[in-house]
């Protein structure tokens, strides 16, 4: 693992106090993290973190949305009165050259935050936590609906599914990797469903559904709570951008509505979890629904299929191409992975009809 000189990273940012020590925190799958240890009078701990610029190429725009974002929240907080706020949204701490980022003589960008004291995050989702997840979520794209300029995207096209049909397709003429005889059957059944799962993009461009700043990565982990269990902030911002409302809703149950992790193998382990989908839509409609169109509120039940059906597609591409993007740990994992979300898209889709009847009934 290569050295990194934290102490002189670390002398170009407007930090208080002394640094006592720097060691790794977390176990992130994109940046480089550090939790930053001070000591002095009213010295606050703080976050190092390298930016993976092989993934956000452009760190100036994706450090100015979150410069927006956050300053947008704090702004919020402090109108409705919240009690403390520095422990309720992000705060990062400016460079030398005024920047909230720092590239080094190697080129790896770097930014500073105030470390949150007594938070936790986690990894798993109960019908109890989903609840708090799907509020806080709501509460997010909520409070950024009168955002006063126009984010860039750090990753253009994330969650275009348009595009990523094409990118499968492009797969399945090139058959790179030699694999598409083994996997025809659920490139068929994949074309069969696409037409559906693309009415997003058809939508938007008829004019009828809007994009709104999104996180477009919400996992739990990616949120903050106190020690009692209560939510904080959300956090790992690099990916807020303009999306549908689809992207936050959707890929959370994704992940947090599927009993068993998205790399089981075993497909008799995957199903999609109804309490968890209840709670959480239950919490994200008492945040959202004041701002939300009817055409959005619509569509969530095509947003929870949407997920785990743009995901295996991906799988699949990754697959067919010879395993280019996503890291694996065996031959078959993407493989397994793509089976995975299609097994979950399948169940997703035999609760339409309650899933639909559910909403109607909060609303």
């Amino acid at each position: 693992m290569e050295a990194i000189d934290t102490a002189g990273i670390l002398a170009q940012f407007e930090i208080k106090g002394t640094v006592n020590e720097v060691k790794p925190l977390g176990n992130g799958l994109i940046n480089d993290t550090y939790l930053v240890i001070t000591e002095g009078d009213d010295a606050p701990d703080y976050v190092l973190q390298r930016i993976n610029n092989a993934i956000f190429q452009d760190v100036d725009l994706l450090q100015h949305n979150i410069e927006v974002v956050t300053a947008h929240i704090r702004h919020k907080l402090e109108d409705s009165n919240t009690d403390d706020i520095d422990r309720k949204v992000l705060q990062f701490v400016k460079a030398r050259d005024s920047k909230t980022h720092y590239r080094d003589e190697a080129d790896r960008y770097w930014r500073v935050m105030v470390f949150i004291p007594d938070s936790i995050t986690r990894e798993g989702v109960t019908p109890e936590s989903a609840y708090d997840c799907g509020k806080a979520f709501g509460n997010f794209q909520k409070m950024l609906v009168d955002v006063p300029e126009q984010l860039g995207e750090p990753i253009p096209d994330f969650h275009n599914m348009e595009l990523r049909m094409s990118q499968l397709r492009e797969a399945v003429q090139n058959d790179a990797a030699g694999r598409l005889d083994e996997v025809r059957d659920i490139v068929e059944e994949l074309k069969r469903d696409a037409d559906e799962m693309c009415q997003a993009e058809r939508l938007h461009r008829e004019g009828r559904l809007p994009k709104r700043i999104c996180h477009c990565d919400t996992k739990v982990n990616n949120m903050l709570f106190d020690q009692d269990g209560q939510v904080l902030c959300v956090i790992d911002l690099d990916t807020v951008m303009p999306s549908f409302i689809f992207s936050d809703y959707g890929d959370f149950l994704r992940t947090g509505a599927n009993f068993t992790a998205e790399d089981d193998p075993d497909m008799s382990k995957v199903g999609f979890n109804e309490a968890i989908f209840k709670s959480f839509t239950k919490g994200y409609l008492e945040s959202a629904r004041e701002f939300l169109t009817p055409i959005e509120v619509e569509h969530l039940p095509y947003a929870v299929a949407l997920f785990p059906f743009m995901q295996c597609v991906r799988f699949l591409a990754d697959y067919i191409n010879g395993d280019t993007y996503y890291k694996i740990k065996y031959p078959t994992h993407n493989l397994d992975r793509a089976r995975n979300q299609l097994a979950l898209y399948r169940d997703v889709r035999r609760h339409d009809a309650m899933m639909t009847a559910f909403i109607k009934g909060l609303l």
